[in-house]
């Protein structure tokens, strides 16, 4: 069972993220748990057609809560969904919320009694607290992403969470991936998110391909593409290949740090096939930089 936490500023476009991967892997045959960690309880809507899910806090409250099905719902993707929930409006702390229901899903055994190859906890990141943080230790997640964009208050919210884990890191907190890029199109964002994550020590780990939000058909694909070569990539490692020979098998929308010599004759050139309208607009955009 692998578990994997995603963190990032509210409106930066992790459940969107987080729903594609769900499905990818869905249809690759595993079984996928995505467990919303928001008040909002909107992180499985685009599995089961725009419609909320009973929360397992609003079950609970209700006087239900003693068997999971009253709160699990499996859509027709095959994705196991679940929402966390929070208090009613005025009466709790949302982190603590957070905290009640992985209490609930423990009591009742849910990881143990379904197994799911793949957990995918979708968490609010715009503030870290206790509940909020709880995904990244106690074992729940072993693994986190920070989605974010190049605009300063998402790339803020990602620095606090790096924060949150280099804090918990003593108590065998998640293991922080990387960044996933979400880009805005802002000026110079690549580099601004680049300088971001070093700060934080760590890299960027995907760039989201620019059709990603305009096709859900198309962004459930390339997730499932990119899945699909993460697992290859790591498989190829586990049979001894160097990762600059296994990485040859991953596609164009995995960060990558590219060292280039060239004398100014050839960089002219090179910016001269590089720079035209014709060109690919990622392709186009790192010259410009450059």
């Amino acid at each position: 069972m692998k578990k994997i936490a995603f963190y990032g500023k509210g409106g930066i476009g992790k459940s969107t993220t987080v729903s594609n991967l769900a499905s990818a892997l869905a249809r690759q045959g595993y079984r996928v748990f995505q467990i919303g960690c928001d008040p909002k309880a909107d992180s499985t809507v685009n599995h089961n057609g725009g419609e909320r899910i009973p929360t397992i806090l609003d079950v609970v409250r209700q006087g239900g809560g003693d068997d999971e099905r009253d709160f699990l719902r499996i859509s027709p993707s095959g994705v196991y969904c679940m929402e966390a929930g929070g208090p009613l409006p005025g009466t709790g702390c949302a982190g603590r919320g957070i905290i009640a229901a992985f209490e609930k899903l423990d009591e009742l055994d849910v990881y143990e009694k379904y197994r799911p190859d793949f957990v995918l906890y979708d968490v609010l990141g715009d503030v870290v607290c206790g509940g909020f943080a709880m995904p990244l230790r106690s074992g729940y997640a072993d693994e986190l992403y920070i989605v974010t964009s190049g605009e300063m208050m998402s790339l803020y919210a990602a620095s606090n969470i790096a924060q949150a884990v280099r804090n918990l890191r003593a108590s065998g907190c998640a293991k922080l991936k990387g960044l996933i890029l979400n880009k805005k199109n802002i000026e110079a964002e690549e580099e601004l998110a680049e300088k971001a994550a070093r700060e934080m020590e760590t890299e960027i780990a995907f760039i989201l391909p620019r059709f990603y939000h305009e096709s859900d058909e198309a962004s459930e694909f390339w997730e499932f593409c990119m899945s699909d070569a993460e697992q290859s990539y790591h498989f190829l490692l586990e049979k001894g290949l160097k990762p600059e020979d296994a990485r040859k098998i991953l596609p164009n929308s995995t960060a990558t740090h590219i060292v280039m010599k060239a004398n100014i004759r050839e960089w002219r050139h090179l910016f001269s096939l590089r720079l035209g309208k014709g060109v690919y607009p990622e392709m186009r955009e790192l010259m410009e930089l450059l």
